[in-house]
């Protein structure tokens, strides 16, 4: 019997040692110049494809590289170019292209939001007044490259359709029909030149079908597919889904494509009771994504090969595909440098290139599985098992500490009503009308980095690193005072990443040398390894914020990453769920909490940025995951006195849909991300009542342009037309950590501005 097909969704792009990141940058900079730049991410891009070839993958991705975001390259493919970049036609230039995602001084960028539940952002689609139109197949110049270059036969990857245009914006003006009978003939032109050159299998992505979904929606998809299918017949189409079960397995199963991708990892209960109910098509192949492309935990070879035989029952082998469960974008790139983690740690870990050893033996071990019987590949089964159980006798999994007895008995609300708290809280603080503040971060330029790295390497001494720190926030607590900023923050010069910090600081997490995982266009992250019971072991953040407030009789906000947060942003170990895992870490987080209001520091931000992303995709599963994510918050902030003021942040949040739970947080002020999606979320407010602290981003901290003083005051009208002035504050949508100095005080001075001009309207619309 022939080896089964071999494939993954999609690889990281960045590159071992981030070389993507940083051409990106220096193209930005304008140290290099745009064929350079080109050619850079060119070698990136074929490194990628022959390594999966050299690995013995069979049918590999292509397009799924990008200058930025996939999303992006999909708009731009179809011209949709907002109207304020002056556009005019024909390819997408480079420059146009980053214009779009991070805007100029003259424009701003288009819209930024979380792609599903992950921390990868996309740039959402503007289709008001767009005309779309094939301006460059993509997936064709991506299939030409590896075909000559390297002697591939691709299988190109594109966005569907559907997908695509429900996470756009703008469409529905036109209604989302009339948008699909205007894309449509341009997906079929994709699929024709395809054809036309010779291309085997095209990879559809339609992570949408995994959302809740209604029966009218299901039939404009049965549409949209039957057109596609029409336009290119000789085209093998691979609908693929992942980030959970496909919420409507019999009409996706009847869909005219030659394979359906689906996901055995996170939807592996309820995708595998419905091809076991329904059966699966005989003229289809089944695309088993059994390898998890979400974390970095090796794969249990003995469980998987019993899953793809349950499933082999069902499906014959030879119509089985061995993939991942979905892009591998979301995990680093390799786990070759990471020896100096503990060993138990390191030899339970696999990374993207690891996942692609283990998708390829997986294949091979299912086909021959009487080979593996007779002992060919006994010695992986037996070394698989043994670096997996290592993990799970070690200590740091069995820790009385982390007890959950302990964390139940933990206060979760908090004694007086927010309209009591702002009462006595006002009364302490004296805040004026309107207040203004910052997120948490200041720029972190070049010598933060080096002192934190020269400390990092014993090259500077703890003594001298903290006299750096405390020189950096008495300079910001300065600046903040002589801009008139009235809750001051002290900058978190001494955190990397505002995750990381507190991992370092906590039992049960573990850090990578290079685990890099994209974020946002060139912004990379390293999340840290949940591998053990977390647990509080000494404050974390008291001595910066006491320092800080000695230096201003302003009140300053200690700044804390909420549980979720960090639960969502890590790589949790997968022993036990994720609520346990949520609950460990608030416990830990209320220590912190009771630390810096015992030294004196009352107000307190303890950011949830997270928590909307980590929704489950189907409504249905929404109210259990938002109820214990609630609880987690509320363990960490409600065991402290009346006085004390909780804050949190929220990033890009769709506040319409989780109004009830952000209210049941009783947190005292909130302050939401959202300068790219001001009109949209000022309408959740006309539809909903918020009645607890609050302030709306006033401008937009990813992009380098400053705003004027106007746009900002038209921010803040529009806010305060729907919302109480008595619970409104004024700030940045954002932490500052990734802005230059000069930008950063220019951009604060019109919020300043701004917010004078504000007061002084409503003073005198009182008085009138």
């Amino acid at each position: 019997m022939s080896q089964l097909t071999s494939s993954i969704i999609g690889y990281p792009r960045i590159g071992e040692n981030r070389e993507w990141k940083k051409a990106l940058e220096s193209f930005w900079k304008g140290d290099v110049e745009e064929a350079e730049f080109l050619r850079t991410l060119e070698d990136i891009r074929l490194n990628n494809l022959q390594l999966q070839k050299d690995k013995g993958l069979s049918l590999i991705p292509v397009n799924d590289f990008t200058l930025y975001d996939q999303m992006l390259d999909t708009s731009t493919m179809f011209g949709i170019v907002p109207s304020r970049f002056a556009y005019e036609g024909g390819p997408v230039p480079v420059k146009t292209y980053y214009a779009i995602a991070r805007g100029t001084q003259d424009a701003q960028a288009s819209e930024m939001t979380k792609w599903f539940n992950t921390n990868y952002h996309y740039i959402v689609p503007e289709l008001k007044d767009a005309k779309p139109f094939l301006a460059e197949n993509r997936p064709l110049i991506a299939y030409r490259e590896a075909k000559e270059k390297l002697g591939i036969e691709g299988k190109p990857v594109i966005i569907g359709p559907y997908t695509f245009i429900k996470l756009s914006k703008g469409y529905e003006a036109q209604g989302l029909m009339a948008v699909i009978e205007q894309f449509v003939p341009l997906y079929a032109q994709v699929l024709q030149e395809l054809e036309q050159e010779g291309v085997q299998w095209v990879q559809i992505d339609e992570p949408s079908l995994v959302t809740s979904l209604s029966g009218d929606e299901w039939k404009l998809i049965e549409g949209i597919y039957a057109q596609l299918r029409e336009a290119a017949p000789g085209v093998n189409l691979l609908l693929q889904t992942y980030f959970d079960a496909v919420s409507n397995y019999e009409a996706a199963a009847a869909l005219p494509v030659q394979a359906l991708g689906l996901d055995f990892v996170h939807g592996l209960e309820r995708n595998l009771a419905a091809i076991s109910r329904f059966g699966f098509p005989q003229d289809k192949l089944l695309a088993a994504g059994i390898v998890d492309g979400r974390n970095i935990w090796r794969s249990d070879y003995k469980q998987k090969l019993e899953l793809l035989d349950r499933l082999s029952v069902i499906v014959p082998k030879e119509r089985l595909i061995v993939q991942s469960s979905c892009s591998l974008l979301h995990v680093p790139v390799t786990a070759k440098h990471e020896s100096a983690l503990p060993r138990e740690l390191y030899g339970a870990l696999a990374f993207a290139e690891e996942k692609l050893d283990e998708v390829v033996w997986l294949s091979q071990a299912c086909s021959y599985s009487e080979a593996a019987a007779n002992g060919e590949w006994s010695a992986q089964l037996e070394d698989n098992p043994s670096r997996l159980d290592a993990l799970g006798a070690s200590s740091a999994r069995n820790r009385q500490a982390a007890d959950a007895a302990a964390i139940a008995a933990q206060p979760s609300v908090r004694p007086l009503r927010f309209e009591e708290r702002q009462t006595i809280q006002q009364q302490k603080f004296g805040l004026p009308f309107l207040p203004t503040t910052t997120i948490g971060s200041f720029p972190q330029t070049a010598d933060v980095r080096q002192a934190r790295l020269k400390w990092r390497k014993g090259e500077l001494s703890e003594e001298s690193y903290t006299a750096f720190i405390h020189e950096k926030i008495e300079k910001w607590i300065r600046i903040q005072e002589e801009l008139g900023i009235d809750v001051l923050v002290h900058g978190e010069f001494e955190r990397t990443d505002m995750v990381e910090f507190f991992g370092e600081k906590l039992d049960g997490f573990a850090f990578t040398r290079n685990g890099w995982v994209q974020s946002y266009g060139s912004r990379c992250v390293k999340p840290p390894v949940i591998y053990g019971d977390v647990v509080f072991t000494a404050p974390m953040t008291v001595a910066e914020s006491v320092y800080a407030q000695s230096l201003t009789s302003r009140p300053v906000k200690g700044m804390l990453t909420g549980p979720i947060t960090i639960l969502n942003w890590s790589f949790p170990r997968n022993d036990i769920s994720r609520e346990q895992v949520a609950y460990q870490i608030a416990l830990a987080l209320s220590e912190e909490v009771k630390a810096l209001e015992a030294a004196g520091i009352e107000m307190i931000q303890v950011d949830e940025p997270a928590l909307r992303e980590g929704l489950p995709l189907k409504r249905e599963d929404w109210s259990e995951y938002l109820k214990w994510g609630v609880h987690a918050f509320k363990l960490s902030t409600s065991d402290v006195k009346d006085t004390t003021q909780i804050h949190t942040h929220m990033c890009y949040c769709e506040f319409h849909d989780i109004i009830d739970s952000i209210l049941a947080l009783d947190a005292d002020v909130i302050s939401i991300e959202t300068s790219r999606s001001h009109g949209e979320l000022i309408h959740s407010f006309e539809e909903h009542t918020y009645d607890q602290g609050i302030g709306l981003g006033v401008y937009d901290i990813h992009s380098p342009r400053v705003p004027d003083v106007s746009e900002m005051v038209k921010n803040s009208e529009r806010a305060l037309r729907v919302l109480d002035p008595s619970i409104f504050w004024i700030n940045p949508d954002c932490g500052l950590k990734t802005r230059g100095e000069t930008e950063t005080v220019a951009a604060l001075r019109n919020m300043m501005e701004a917010t004078r001009q504000v007061r002084e309207q409503m003073s005198a619309e009182v008085k009138a």
